[in-house]
């Protein structure tokens, strides 16, 4: 069994693959200012049963190796899915015939990363070890399925579980090796009920995985995979009877599961650097943020503190190191409201310079896999827990809607204007939750959204979540992603219900 906790700053241990591939790769390197090498092999298994029939497990392997090759201001990549000697000498050989073709291409000069003489390990913590027999892991996903048809109205139902594991290895010509080892952990819950004409589905974490996490199979526990099925089973029928969610302008209490997307869509994605310096514009679009807005600008009232948090144990996207090398470090990208720092690389931070002193991004520049440049990416963004109660929150409530679990998004290429759906939602009238109400819906601006949070959940709210299929980049590149929140109340927010 493996202890939980993670990083350790002694030389990690290697390989004999591993050694001899850093050994060739130092001996063999081209004439360069700088380089890098990134090794990655993941495994990922995929387990599903529906309607009580077992889908046939799938299994895939995706390993490879990629360089950088920085020569005066060009910085060129080349990956391979040779892992041999072989393989790494054309890999260098394409990377720096790039860099010298691209020498009048670059504005400004690279910085070279990570810290020389850097090195350590990080690896995922896990309590519980993975099942070694195929057939204990397929009954776990057949029972959870199982007990998800409660009834005849309940008309599908399924049961997923993901299980990855990925080794990742970084080294230059001065520092490392840094060694990383991932589990991760994807399980979900989906139930479907239909009343009459009324179908509607409810679902563990989501319809993009949200409850996922690093760990062994005590993640299966924390989440109730084996016992939530009736629960769930349960809310579909009960949303199928269930009124419409009538529209109004008012508070709004959003649960973890809810509040996870909210993060992701109309605060991570505006942060990152690169959007905002306009490089995704031609794909997934630009960002409502501006350089100059860093130190200044009210992003939210005085209660939002969002975290960049690498060090979240168990949380989907910890880690100690980034795809370039760089340390991972907590901080805080918007303090009691105010924004402080985007999230980049150190590209990006180079080009800011030129717009505004104030941008300092934060380390968490990463790739999709062995074959993918890393590119500013979010990573662990959480927000801070406060210091209310569900139920304090719940009390201080004349008239709203609590929602959990998102269903449905839709928002602008400047990642400002936004409008979610949820799977749940439940009026509260006068201080006290009242009926169940099916396609709660809610729209807002994000500039201004986050001005009318009026009240943080406290820690025993606070849940960790996350969605395996964050999607930005050319060629795409989807990735991990973690987020954290508390329940969050928020004031003079458009709601509104969905079709029968």
């Amino acid at each position: 069994m493996r202890a939980p906790p993670r990083f350790s700053s002694n030389p990690p241990e290697l390989t004999a693959a591993q050694q001899a591939l850093i050994k060739h790769a130092r001996h063999h390197a081209p004439r360069c200012d700088h380089w890098s090498l990134r090794l990655v092999h993941e495994t990922t298994e995929h387990l599903e049963a529906r309607q009580n029939v077992i889908a046939a497990p799938s299994r895939a392997v995706d390993a490879g190796l990629m360089v950088a090759v920085t020569i005066g201001k060009a910085q060129a990549y080349a990956a391979s899915p040779d892992t041999s000697a072989a393989g790494l000498d054309a890999a260098f050989e394409r990377a720096r015939s790039l860099a010298v073709s691209l020498q009048d291409h670059f504005a400004h000069h690279p910085i070279a990363t990570p810290v020389s003489n850097m090195t350590g390990s990080y690896q995922s913590p896990c309590e519980q070890p993975i099942p070694q027999n195929l057939a204990d892991r397929i009954e776990t996903v057949r029972a959870a399925g199982a007990a998800l048809h409660i009834d005849d109205r309940i008309v599908d139902w399924q049961a997923s579980l993901s299980l990855t594991q990925a080794d990742h290895m970084f080294v230059t010509g001065d520092s490392g090796p840094m060694v990383q080892h991932f589990d991760f952990v994807v399980p979900n819950l989906r139930a479907v009920a239909r009343v009459g004409e009324i179908t509607q589905t409810r679902t563990m974490a989501g319809q993009y995985n949200g409850y996922c996490r690093q760990g062994g199979w005590e993640v299966l526990a924390q989440c109730r995979f084996g016992e939530r099925g009736p629960e769930i089973s349960a809310d579909a029928i009960t949303l199928a009877e269930a009124p419409n969610c009538p529209s109004s302008t008012t508070d709004v209490l959003l649960m973890p599961d809810q509040m996870m997307l909210q993060i992701h869509e109309s605060i991570g994605h505006p942060l990152e650097l690169d959007r905002i310096l306009g490089d995704e514009r031609n794909f997934a679009g630009t960002s409502f943020v501006t350089p100059d807005m860093f130190g200044s600008y009210r992003y939210g009232s005085d209660l939002l503190n969002v975290s960049y948090a690498p060090d979240v144990s168990g949380q989907y996207a910890s880690f100690a190191f980034d795809d370039e090398g760089l340390p991972a470090e907590r901080a805080l990208l918007i303090e009691r409201g105010i924004l402080r720092r985007p999230l980049g690389g150190s590209a990006s931070a180079a080009r800011a310079q030129g717009f505004a002193e104030a941008v300092q991004p934060v380390a968490t520049t990463r790739a999709s896999s062995w074959n993918r440049a890393p590119i500013d990416r979010m990573s662990n963004l959480n927000i801070e827990p406060g210091d209310s109660s569900v139920a304090s929150m719940i009390a201080a409530t004349e008239h709203g809607v609590m929602m959990q679990t998102n269903a449905s998004w839709s928002i602008d290429d400047a990642r400002n204007k936004f409008q979610f759906g949820c799977e749940y939602g439940r009026m509260i009238r006068d201080g006290e939750l009242a009926e169940v109400v099916r396609n709660p819906n809610y729209r807002g601006i994000s500039a201004s959204f986050w001005r009318n949070l009026k009240m943080v959940g406290d820690t025993a709210s606070f849940e960790v979540m996350g969605t395996p299929f964050c999607g930005k980049g050319e060629p795409m590149q989807v990735i991990r992603v973690g987020h954290a929140a508390p329940a969050c109340l928020f004031s003079g927010i458009d709601v509104f219900g969905g079709g029968a």
